[in-house]
């Protein structure tokens, strides 16, 4: 089989080389974090996170380098993602499903100049975070 201009990676961009590499990515993940502390909206989502959260911001910023196609330093430190089961521990409703969007969606357009990609990311990010709802808001 022939080798394709692709698999030489010079065509095509990963996202996370896409959206300005680890800078950009450590910018995205702290301006996630820096939103859920400070926009009242979020304050539900805010309460189940450990504190402080330096810890769980290199985390995320580990989680987002991976999952945009970067480095994946996130295995070799914590294991496979699995995220789900991660998240199992936490009452992750509808609500703090929307709380963790809005927050995403806030901090990927202040970080991200490429509107159509950061559209495409979110699109991708929300139905990671519908598989993280394991309860109803009413339960």
């Amino acid at each position: 089989m022939g080798k394709k201009a692709s698999d030489n990676n010079t065509d095509v961009a990963t996202p996370y080389q896409a959206i300005g590499g680890e800078k950009t990515v450590e910018k995205l993940a702290n301006r996630f974090y820096d939103i859920m502390e400070q926009d009242p909206f979020a304050a539900e989502l805010l309460a189940i996170h450990p504190q402080p959260l330096n810890n769980i911001r290199h985390v995320f910023y580990l989680y987002l380098t991976m999952w945009l196609g970067g480095p994946n330093q996130y295995e070799q430190e914590r294991g496979h993602p699995r995220l789900r089961a991660r998240h199992l521990p936490y009452t992750v409703t509808p609500a703090l499903k929307a709380q963790w969007m809005y927050c995403m969606r806030k901090a990927m357009y202040d970080t991200v100049d490429n509107i159509q990609l950061a559209d495409q990311l979110l699109k991708a990010l929300d139905q990671l975070a519908e598989h993280m709802i394991n309860q109803d808001d009413n339960a």
